[in-house]
């Protein structure tokens, strides 16, 4: 099969374009050129490297076109945050019937009605990147079970591994957050620190990308979770992340005001992240696609934390 991914050089996208070419695909990699993928392989140099300025193209209505014109079976479209910039891409691909496949978020959900998540929850949206990313998979999967385009969404959660901040158990990405928890220092938790958080691995979201390509009839129409086999509790994560150290979570309960006056530039995203307090199934998943994940939330975590130190991006004093 031959197949493009849009946004190849990303967190899933290192991951997922290595695994495409071990399966024998034909892979395009698209990506505006400014970064290398976070982890070498050696199928990188199997792959075609096409450089493409997304925003410029999608402003110029010559995006959609550009892909189509590539001849693809199938488009995995990683970096796609706009039903305008969804609807180009569909119009262009529907005369070849091109399978597309679509990055969403577990945030298409809102705050959380009952747990786990399932992908046919009634759903309450919130901000622009969970609201938009909604819309997108409204117009996706009702063209698909409207006759027209193949699509799937899938839905990972907060995406870790090698080569990148992670989520903190604060649901945020205040590096301070680590550090006293490496260190036994005091960490303030907004609320009792009973939210939920729902990590996913990196390679773990491709291995969902990769088995909705191998089963199209299976996968067209739908959207799948993809994220690790539980979600963690902040308090659940913050005591098993300073376990990694050696030391014993020292954590105080404090309200969203103080919180907020002590994180400063960082209470935002906790809100933002914590308000939510997601758990989402992974059985849809699982059922049709055979996904399973390789990683828990907490290796997926550890992986990340432990990456950052040897490279010396992050000090945990």
């Amino acid at each position: 099969m031959r197949v493009v991914v849009v946004g190849a050089t990303g967190h899933i996208g290192t991951s997922l374009v290595p695994r495409l070419v071990g399966a024998g695909h034909e892979v395009l990699a698209l990506s505006r050129g400014t970064r290398e993928p976070y982890a070498a392989h050696p199928a990188w140099e199997r792959v075609e490297r096409v450089v493409v300025d997304r925003e410029a193209e999608d402003a110029a209505g010559t995006f959609g076109e550009r892909i189509a014109a590539l001849g693809a079976d199938a488009v995995v479209d990683l970096v796609c945050f706009t039903p305008a910039s969804a609807r180009q891409l569909v119009e262009a691909l529907r005369p070849r019937g091109t399978f597309l496949l679509h990055c969403g978020t577990i945030w298409v959900h809102g705050p959380a009605a009952a747990s786990p998540l399932r992908e046919d929850d009634p759903r309450e949206p919130f901000g622009e990147y969970g609201t938009q990313k909604a819309a997108i998979e409204e117009l996706l999967l009702a063209e698909t079970r409207g006759g027209g385009l193949p699509t799937t969404v899938l839905h990972p959660g907060h995406i870790s591994g090698a080569g990148w901040p992670v989520i903190t158990p604060l649901g945020n990405l205040d590096p301070d957050v680590w550090r006293r928890l490496a260190t036994g220092r005091e960490l303030l938790v907004p609320g009792l620190g009973l939210e939920t958080l729902h990590h996913v691995h990196a390679d773990d979201v491709a291995q969902g990308f990769e088995l909705a390509l191998a089963a199209p009839r299976a996968a067209a129409g739908e959207s799948f979770h993809v994220v690790s086999e539980r979600a963690l509790t902040v308090r659940g994560f913050a005591r098993a992340a300073a376990g990694w150290f050696g030391r014993e979570a020292d954590l105080r309960p404090v309200s969203w005001e103080e919180f907020r006056a002590a994180a400063g530039e960082h209470a935002d995203a906790s809100w933002e992240h914590l308000s939510r307090s997601h758990s989402a199934s992974t059985r849809k998943a699982r059922e049709v696609l055979g996904y399973r994940p390789r990683r828990t939330s907490l290796q997926a975590a550890r992986e990340a934390v432990d990456d950052l130190v040897a490279r010396g991006r992050l000090d945990l004093g």
